[in-house]
């Protein structure tokens, strides 16, 4: 069904207020920029604002329930013959290859991180998205595998493709907040991923696989 002219403002208003938040937070950091700030700039009123993002927080993690999705989605649309890891470690690394600034690999994406870093609610968020992708790519798990119950297979597995995609960001935020070119970090960041696919157990990297069709 198309969208709708509603439904197509709510997007837009919800998207130009998030995009002057993040001006604001990049230019001043996030603690120091107020919710009414936020307003006045997107000239909306403060509980427009309040109306399409819940917290601050919110505002910034704009995109946490794609997050939340991500290594789930990944993990269902895997190939036949492919299993979950296999999955993972592929759309990890053609992010990579693409220096995608969906892996934060992209010029002034270091001010970016040091935003998240330099506050203690954003990284306490974003601690809490990445708790519910991992909650979500075992239910995934479950379900993809028809894992009874008391299978614990499942958690260690979401577990490990978790630690995949964490060990990737971070060596993607360390490379670009030490003033690396995003080339040379997508470089230095491959070779990361090779050396984390070398430590993944057989029973891991063959876990869920999926059936030919």
């Amino acid at each position: 069904m198309d969208e709708g002219l509603r439904e197509r403002k709510k997007r837009r208003t919800r998207q130009h207020i998030s995009d002057t938040a993040t001006g604001l937070f990049l230019e001043r950091g996030f603690d120091a920029v107020t919710i009414a700030e936020v307003a006045e700039l997107a000239e909306v009123s403060v509980n427009t604002v309040y109306n399409y993002f819940a917290t601050k927080e919110d505002l910034f993690l704009d995109r946490g329930d794609d997050l939340v999705e991500q290594l789930s989605r990944w993990v269902r649309g895997r190939d036949s013959g492919e299993s979950a890891a296999e999955a993972v470690l592929r759309e990890v690394r053609a992010e990579v290859e693409a220096v995608s600034p969906r892996f934060g690999l992209a010029a002034g994406q270091e001010r970016f991180l040091m935003v998240v870093h330099d506050a203690a609610t954003l990284r306490a968020g974003l601690a809490r998205l990445q708790q519910q992708a991992v909650e979500r790519l075992e239910e995934t798990l479950r379900e993809e595998t028809g894992a009874r119950p008391d299978d614990l297979l499942p958690a260690f597995v979401a577990g490990q493709l978790d630690w995949i995609h964490r060990s990737v960001m971070y060596a993607v935020r360390h490379g670009m907040t030490a003033g690396r070119s995003p080339e040379v970090v997508s470089r230095d960041t491959l070779a990361v991923l090779d050396e984390i696919e070398t430590l993944l157990s057989p029973r891991v990297l063959g876990y869920a696989v999926r059936a030919a069709r």
